[in-house]
């Protein structure tokens, strides 16, 4: 019988790749510092009740790709039954070659359900009956799922009106899963959209603050991220097409917010000034709590209107946007680091035409008071994969120093995702591995193997110092 296409040595072309992943990646735990899981999934520790539930519920990447085949939304969001569902997936899943999703696909089937068969229609059914017995013990509930892949942390995403009452109750039992929050206040922020005036009325009553101007408005922020902080958040994300840059006085800032309260339209011009003000604000804030902030920039997000009318946002309509990205951003980190206000940042871009002028970017505010403290974040998204991580390591590596990378996230909504850790590690590894027998780097273990346990895992266990 040959070789299973996921075998020990996946994607690792050389001794050298193999040594490196085997002897210094494979068995670090993870923090993953940015993810949408679900914190009440985990609070509680849900129990699946089949592949179904854990796999493709909410999986936007999943959707497309059966959009794209000819699959009916019936079976993919719609009221086909789980089992048929999965049916759909598993006849789509051939069609997705070099798609990531045909390697994440059989990564997480093999990691988690000792599944090593290519999935398909043939076999669908009892892969799904197999694998649907596994979830619905109590040894796969979600902490379980979680606790098999070695993670440490996970830090799921929060608007500033969220409870927090998920995390308060895994901090309250003390598990060793460690699972903290960012602060995501884009809905504040983007006083342009329809239902903005809604927004801020479910803030001002979940801040206990009359939100009558702009500065009630910050004074509400303010204290929802104090609220946050003292429930363990030490993280902040943004998700933007790009970062605004609009200067303005605090009395036109002030007038901007009053005219949208009042339910007047708000011109180009005085909506960036609105969003520039208040992201200043809130990333001067962040730097009084000493937090971790990210920019997530460059999607065009809601592209299908009908289907987003009829399924919502965040349901596989957004794709790669060609925003202008470095100089807002360049003029935006420069007003808060000539302030001396400029907590530790990690920028991400959709698009890989940017990938150099991200990378570059960091170098120009990294000013040595914290190892990395401005970063160039793993690939993203539609660069999550084998070809986007590496350019995003090459870039990195070409523009600033690889070896104060803190390394991959999933950004994913799925509690069976984790095994992109190791995909990316993999990669990194192999990375390494070619150039060491093409010469272009040393056969020094201690020294690479070093540098790839830091990428891994220690840079990020020190940039972010998480408490239990």
């Amino acid at each position: 019988m040959g070789k299973s296409f996921i075998h020990k040595d996946f994607l690792l072309q050389n001794n050298f790749a193999e040594e490196l992943y085997h002897n210094y990646a494979k068995e670090l735990p993870i923090i993953d510092y940015h993810c949408h899981l679900s914190p009440k999934d985990i609070a509680t520790d849900r129990v699946f009740s089949n592949i179904t539930e854990a796999w493709i519920e909410g999986d936007h990447y999943k959707w497309r790709a059966m959009r794209t085949v000819g699959v009916q939304e019936k079976f993919i969001t719609g009221t086909a039954s789980d089992e048929e569902k999965f049916q759909a997936w598993a006849r789509t899943v051939p069609q997705t070659i070099r798609n990531p999703l045909y390697h994440w696909t059989h990564l997480e089937l093999a990691r988690y359900f000792d599944v090593f068969d290519l999935l398909n229609e043939n076999n669908a059914q009892e892969v799904y009956d197999l694998t649907s017995k596994q979830l619905r013990s109590r040894s796969f509930s979600c902490r379980s799922l979680l606790s098999k892949m070695k993670v440490e942390v996970v830090c799921t995403t929060e608007d500033p009106t969220d409870t927090l009452e998920h995390h308060q109750k895994m901090a309250s039992e003390g598990t060793d899963l460690l699972m903290g929050t960012s602060f995501r206040p884009d809905k504040a922020i983007l006083i342009g959209s329809e239902d903005y005036n809604a927004y801020i009325d479910s803030l001002a009553e979940v801040a206990d603050v009359q939100i009558n101007s702009y500065d009630d408005l910050c004074e509400a922020l303010a204290k929802r991220i104090a609220y946050f902080d003292a429930n363990g958040c030490a993280l902040s994300d943004h998700g933007l097409e790009n970062i605004p840059f609009e200067p303005t006085t605090s009395t036109q800032v002030s007038n901007v917010f009053a005219k949208k309260r009042s339910g007047k339209q708000l011109d180009q011009k005085e909506v960036k000034q609105f969003e520039t003000s208040l992201l200043l604000f809130l990333c001067e804030t962040y730097n009084e709590y000493g937090w971790v902030q990210q920019f997530h920039l460059g999607p065009l997000r809601n592209n299908n209107t009908r289907m987003l009318k009829t399924l919502g946002p965040d349901t596989g309509w957004d794709s790669i946007g060609d925003f202008s990205q470095a100089r807002n951003l360049s003029r935006f980190l420069d007003a808060l680091d000539s302030k001396n206000k400029l907590t530790k940042t990690i920028l991400y871009n959709s698009n890989p035409a940017d990938n150099e002028v991200f990378a570059a970017m960091t170098g120009n505010f990294n000013d040595g008071s914290v190892k990395g403290k401005v970063q160039y974040g793993s690939g993203w998204w539609f660069l999550d994969q084998k070809d986007g991580i590496t350019q995003q390591l090459n870039a990195l590596s070409n523009a600033g120093l690889i070896s104060c990378f803190v390394g991959m996230l999933t950004d994913s909504r799925s509690f069976l995702s984790f095994p992109r850790h190791e995909y990316f590690r993999r990669v990194l590894c192999n990375l390494f591995g070619e150039e060491i027998k093409n010469g272009e780097l040393p056969n020094d273990m201690d020294l690479i193997g070093k540098t790839i346990r830091d990428i891994c895992y220690f840079n990020a266990k020190e940039y972010f110092d998480f408490k239990n």
